[in-house]
């Protein structure tokens, strides 16, 4: 199972979900409403690189991070 992180203000534990690529992870967290909001802002990570490709496959292995925008100095 491939692991999520929530970084930033998303301030949830990491978790581990069996899907087989990105745009499951819509799906997944279909009746959580406050972070269905925060997937459509948020940037994803699939080991550490930025993806723009929702439907790369993914392996039992992959870290997940969950982006959000940050304002700051």
């Amino acid at each position: 199972m491939a692991k999520v992180e929530f970084l930033g203000p998303l301030g949830r534990p990491s978790i581990e979900v069996d899907i087989s690529n990105l745009s499951e992870l819509k799906t997944f967290f279909k009746d959580d409403k406050e972070l269905q909001d925060w997937l459509a802002i948020c940037a994803v990570a699939l080991n550490d690189t930025l993806v723009c490709d929702l439907n790369i496959p993914l392996s039992k292995d992959d870290k997940i991070s969950l982006l959000p925008p940050v304002c700051g100095g």
